[in-house]
């Protein structure tokens, strides 16, 4: 048995035994060529038992060939990055949700829970956003894998803006999650407004006392140079205007600080007995000139609300000072304090019996710079920014203002908490 190259020659050397075998076949002819019949029959036997009983085949490298076994790919079942994902959002401090590509809420961070409430699991978007300007950047990036951008306000309990980004989470291949970011931007948009209102509002309230003052300086300066009695008038007059200038400034200081933390509530607690005696105390002086008396009408026990105890001081002066000098013909100006009932916070009234106001001016009383009666307002040192900062700190206090009013029967205004 001979082994063959692919060409089929003969490889005797790839066997000694079929060489040996071959040795033997021919010795056995040489010598039945030389008629030794009989050693020519053994060589030949004995050629055959090699043959028919050789050991199997070298397994060696160059004597058998080794077939080449391509690499087959290995299928790796792509890995679940969900958790990892969840984990990652649940660090940063924007408002997150992660989605699917049904629109489905697959995760949402602590962020976005206590800006927006709570999502279950697999709820649809819609459940948690309804603002259709996010709902068409959401369907528009699963449709084409782009990123989108949008402004959104919410408008309770407090406004406050914010830059949505929806971006497709990075995967080979169609994405099948999406990112929806909320970037509160409130603040710069804040400081944006108050820088076009302060030049609108504030140089036109700053106009007059500054016209009154390069006045008085020029006649001081002119014809009253030597007028002792003139100078001493106009010296008293430019005063009050200062005086009237100072206000305003800090009134605007006062409501720029105030917008800045408007969307934070307070977390202490402020029993308001003390505090609304404290107002009543401070404000006695005004109240004994004006010849008015403030009567308050308080419960027995404490009544806390969250609060912080500066700004609400701030609230109740604004609102009882404002009653004895509009309310000043009524001579008697009532705070009451209402504790809270089950389904309603508590509450506290200040009323005056002054001349009352008309219907149309309720709603725009909180409007900065808005007066009733401009001059009656000038005259009483009004700024025009009173209510505007009451207003601010209760919507950061997540309260109300409520005012019911009648013409010859006075006014009424309600916080409510």
């Amino acid at each position: 048995m001979a082994l063959t190259d692919d060409d089929g020659k003969i490889r005797w050397r790839q066997s000694p035994y079929t060489l040996l075998a071959g040795i033997l076949i021919l010795v056995a002819a040489v010598a039945a060529a030389m008629h030794a019949i009989a050693v020519a029959v053994v060589l030949s036997v004995g050629a055959v038992a090699i043959l028919a009983y050789q050991p199997a085949r070298s397994t060696r490298a160059d004597t058998v060939p080794i077939p080449v076994i391509e690499a087959q790919p290995v299928t790796e079942t792509p890995r679940d990055n969900i958790g990892v994902t969840s984990a990652a959002l649940s660090a940063i401090d924007l408002p997150l949700y992660l989605i699917d590509a049904r629109e489905n809420i697959v995760f949402q961070n602590a962020a976005a829970a206590e800006a927006f409430g709570q999502s279950e699991t697999n709820s649809h978007i819609t459940t948690r956003l309804r603002s259709p300007a996010i709902l068409d950047c959401v369907r528009e990036t699963i449709a084409k894998g782009n990123v989108n951008t949008v402004e959104y306000s919410e408008r309770h309990p407090s406004t406050r803006v914010f830059l949505v980004r929806v971006a497709p989470v990075a995967n080979e291949g169609r994405p099948t999650h999406f990112i929806l970011s909320f970037r509160d931007i409130s603040e710069s948009r804040v400081v944006e407004r108050m820088r076009s209102d302060f030049v609108a509002n504030a140089s036109h309230e700053l106009r007059t006392p500054l016209a009154s003052l390069q006045g008085f300086i020029e006649t001081l300066q002119g014809p009253a140079k030597n007028d002792p009695k003139a100078g001493e008038r106009f010296l008293g007059i430019m005063l009050e205007q200062v005086q009237r200038m100072n206000r305003l400034v800090d009134d605007l200081l006062s409501l720029s600080r105030l917008e800045l933390k408007a969307h934070i509530a307070p977390a202490d607690r402020v029993d308001l007995l003390p505090l609304l005696g404290h107002v009543r105390d401070a404000l006695q002086p005004l109240a004994a000139s004006l010849d008015v008396e403030i009567a308050l009408s308080l419960p027995a026990d404490p009544v806390f609300v969250a609060g912080d105890r500066d700004e609400l001081i701030q609230v109740f002066e604004n609102l009882v000072q404002n009653a004895c000098k509009y309310g000043q013909e009524g001579k008697r100006v009532e705070v009451t304090l209402t504790p809270a009932t089950k389904g309603q916070g508590a509450e506290v009234s200040i009323r005056d019996f002054g001349p009352g106001i008309a219907d149309e001016h309720i709603p725009r009383l909180t409007e900065r710079f808005y007066r009733v009666n401009v001059e009656a307002s000038r005259s009483k040192k009004g700024t025009g920014l009173g209510l505007a900062i009451v207003k601010h700190i209760l919507t950061r206090h997540r309260a109300r203002l409520i005012v019911k009013s009648e013409i010859g029967k006075g006014s009424v205004f309600t916080v409510r908490f």
